[in-house]
């Protein structure tokens, strides 16, 4: 996504968190105008907070130090792994990370992935962890569609030291009226987990009353954290994004357990399958053929390798539309990380369903993309079998397949407009809940609780 020029009315500037709208304030009370003869106007539409944690754990991850979510929570895990990456180093021993120690992991993750020793998994989740501590980037392109307050939260594991809290305001020149240009405001805060749970309330209260509210958790979810709960009881829409997860089968687990609550939470991940959805139902919609998709038995699902998510809430959006129940569940690593789910229909049908995680190089905006799937029928005159794929990878493995039945192959137009900027944006016009999202996600929950048991 282009980004759109901004003006600075306000430069990154440390203040004490307690007075951080009176510093707001003083900025749009002494700023006459921004050149031009223009007056700049507070925008005033919604909330947007963003809760990303620094790169410290997923490298300590990467490089077989730590095992944990990345979820920025300073914990007992944590500090081992801090601890055994220093002695490594031989840095000074004191489970608190350190600008020291976070340079050294850098470097030799870079070493790492030159030797070809990182997996695909590794190197996208860490793409992730870059807190935008001046009002950059990602913020950037949702300030130049959405004006607003954007409040980010950069969890850290260095030494607890409080919160340091910065205040700036920009504005998107293409957001302007005849006289003014319409601006956001951007509030960054720093700090170990502990010293934000301290100031919880504080936080929360960032959030500008009587408008729309909206978290974006970059990191792994622990339902259990203090600020977790806070936040999410006072917002409209809490946004997660699945190719991100470290951990995505217990991660989607833990969302399908928020979906029950209730919680108005979507995945950004949910929007990317959309095209392979509405495919799947153009396929049956002629009339000749709207019979012919309760005669589907077998299902093959190839996904990029390193996070099945996409893969996972496509079978769960299926089955949830044809009364499909999952019962059996088996997962196999290799090459191809085979997962074999078994379901029933109404009648007592069995279901047979393979996820295969296919090596791929060459990814693109995120990993565990869908590739291709088929559906098809034990019952060779069945006129159901179909295929998609996507524009990159082709259809081979799904038409070397062979079978009796003819197939209705239809390749997925560009993903080129699912970036996380735009469906971000999408995401912060609504509020709310998404009933088929919800209905799909019901059954994703329970193929994964299959994996439990």
């Amino acid at each position: 996504m282009k980004t759109t020029p901004l003006v600075s009315l306000q430069a990154p500037k440390d203040v004490d968190l307690e007075y951080i709208d009176r510093e707001l304030r003083e900025i749009w009370q002494t700023y006459s105008g921004v050149g031009d003869g223009l007056a700049a106007t507070r925008a005033s539409t919604f909330s947007f907070l963003v809760y990303e944690p620094e790169a410290t754990q997923p490298l300590l991850a990467s490089l077989g130090f730590y095992t944990g979510p990345v979820d920025g929570i300073g914990g007992p895990r944590t500090t081992s792994a801090i601890k055994a990456a220093q002695k490594a180093y031989k840095l000074e021993v004191t489970g608190i990370s350190t600008p020291e120690l976070l340079t050294r992991l850098k470097a030799e993750f870079d070493v790492k992935q030159a030797k070809g020793k990182i997996d695909l998994a590794e190197l996208a989740n860490l793409r992730q962890y870059s807190p935008d501590i001046e009002g950059a980037g990602m913020a950037d392109a949702i300030a130049s569609i959405n004006p607003c307050r954007i409040i980010t939260l950069c969890p850290t594991t260095g030494e607890d030291e409080g919160v340091k809290a910065q205040v700036s305001a920009y504005c998107p020149v293409n957001k302007r009226s005849a006289n003014s240009l319409i601006c956001c405001e951007y509030i960054t805060i720093t700090g170990v987990s502990s010293a934000f749970e301290r100031v919880g309330g504080v936080l929360s209260e960032l959030m500008i009353p009587d408008l729309p509210k909206f978290i974006w958790w970059k990191a792994g979810i622990d339902e259990d954290y203090p600020l977790f709960q806070r936040l999410v009881a006072e917002c409209d829409r809490l946004i997660v994004d699945s190719s991100i997860f470290s951990q995505p089968e217990e991660e989607l687990f833990k969302i399908g357990k928020l979906l029950e609550q209730d919680l108005p939470l979507i995945d950004l991940n949910w929007a990317r399958i959309s095209p392979w959805q509405e495919l799947t139902a153009e396929a049956f919609d002629p009339p000749e053929r709207r019979n012919a998709i309760l005669e589907v038995d077998q299902v093959t699902i190839d996904y990029e390798k390193g996070n099945p998510s996409q893969a996972l809430m496509y079978l769960g959006w299926l089955a949830s539309r044809l009364n499909w129940q999952p019962v059996e569940y088996s997962y196999e690593e290799g090459d191809y990380n085979i997962t074999t789910v078994k379901l029933i229909n109404l009648e007592g049908k069995d279901i047979k369903v393979e996820l295969a995680g296919v090596p791929i190089a060459d990814w693109g905006e995120v990993l565990g993309d869908l590739i291709s799937l088929k559906l098809t029928s034990t019952n060779l005159n069945a006129d159901c079998c179909t295929v998609l794929c996507s524009e990159t990878t082709g259809c081979m493995r799904m038409e070397a397949g062979g079978g009796g039945q003819s197939c209705r192959i239809q390749q997925v137009t560009s993903l080129a407009d699912q970036s996380t900027e735009k469906l971000l944006s999408q995401q912060l016009q609504r509020w709310g809940k998404d009933v088929l999202y919800q209905e799909s996600m019901v059954i994703t929950t329970q193929i994964l609780k299959l994996v439990k048991n």
